[in-house]
């Protein structure tokens, strides 16, 4: 079995023999491996280790957010070719012990109210996130990894990059190419390279929380080899991942690649997955005990927005938020608590003008 072992003490710009958090197709594979043949990949947290255990709120101003996503790879996968499918199989997942959440200032869904920065310090120890600082809560686990992908080929690159600064033109929140903090730190990757913040057609920054142990990952190739990369461990994440964090941790993955050929690989324009058995015990997945809060297209000074899912998603989370504080809880930890285990469901896009979020969060967390 292959390996890419890490330093977890050092940072990526330290070890760049390890990864890269940059995507770019200059970047050299640092292991090959056969269709079938099991890959073991060491990770570094989403934030490079930059908040740990002894850290506090003003340590994530410091932050070098040109450092974000160390990743681990890339993995030349032999038979891959551009216009393949490659199968990705997530064989098992090891949480390291420590993990955190924090809100980050001019990030997340509700980043024009929750202008603040706050941190939650995690210990992950038998099955189960907990924090002093959310007393009384325990998040379960459900590990995976936020950030999985191959590289984009070079016309891919540019396509991307010009489709990102139009939308920066527009007035978009877009984090466009940037040599600070790259890793490759010189070359085409550094100054090209796409940022790993927004999921693309090549995977990336994806956060879907169903990717756990079991399931497979199905990414379009653009380059020969494919060269796949992961890393942004999550032990547990509400669908949505709503302050810009999950329960952030290091982990260590095992993988295993197929390669799939044909017109249903040349047709594919974005990822997919698949799970043949539950992403997580069914008790979490469909908690039995729930509470919930809804919300819809209308605007706080009454204006109906029609079928603006975007403002139904915002209010189901402000409702929820609400609900929390109700219970005792600041605004600040609720919006932790619904980051890390509420799940926005799309309840109905159909009874028009109004379409309906539910905010769902299960009552066992509360133990």
């Amino acid at each position: 079995m292959k390996t890419i072992a890490i330093d977890r003490k050092r940072r990526l710009k330290d070890e760049p023999g390890t990864g890269h958090n940059r995507f770019h197709p200059d970047i050299p594979p640092l292991v090959t491996v056969d269709e079938g043949e099991e890959v073991v990949l060491e990770t570094r947290d989403g934030v490079d280790g930059q908040l740990g255990p002894s850290t506090t709120e003003a340590d994530i101003a410091a932050m070098d957010a040109g450092a974000v996503h160390p990743l681990t790879g890339p993995v030349f996968v032999k038979g891959a070719q551009p216009g393949d499918m490659l199968e990705v199989e997530f064989v098992d997942l090891v949480p390291q012990p420590y993990g955190f959440t924090a809100i980050v200032p001019g990030l997340g869904f509700l980043r024009d109210l929750f202008t603040t920065p706050f941190l939650v310090h995690w210990q992950i120890r038998d099955g189960w996130a907990t924090s002093s600082a959310l007393r009384g809560v325990r998040i379960p686990a459900a590990p995976f990894m936020g950030v999985s992908g191959v590289a984009p080929s070079h016309a891919q690159v540019r396509a991307w990059a010009a489709r990102e600064q139009e939308l920066l033109g527009r007035g978009g929140l877009v984090f466009p190419p940037d040599a600070a903090g790259a890793v490759p730190g010189q070359g085409r990757a550094a100054a090209e390279g796409l940022r790993t913040l927004p999921p693309r057609e090549n995977g990336g920054n994806m956060d879907v929380k169903q990717l756990t142990k079991g399931s497979k990952l199905f990414l379009p190739v653009a380059v020969e080899g494919a060269l796949f990369s992961t890393g942004d461990g999550h032990f547990a994440q509400g669908d949505g991942e709503v302050c810009v964090t999950a329960v952030e941790m290091g982990a260590t993955v095992a993988v295993r690649f197929r390669v799939l050929k044909g017109a249903a690989a040349r047709a594919m324009r974005a990822p997919r997955y698949a799970h043949a058995g539950y992403f997580a015990p069914p008790e979490w997945a469909a908690p039995r005990g729930f509470i919930a809060a809804m919300g819809m297209p209308i605007r706080d000074d009454g204006v109906n927005e029609g079928e603006n899912l975007t403002l139904a998603c915002r209010n189901a989370l402000l409702n929820m938020i609400d609900l929390l504080q109700e219970r005792g809880w600041s605004r600040e930890q609720a919006y932790v608590i619904c980051s890390v285990a509420a799940d926005l469901r799309i309840s109905n896009v159909v009874d028009i003008p109004n379409y309906v979020v539910s905010a769902l969060l299960p009552e066992a967390i509360f133990g």
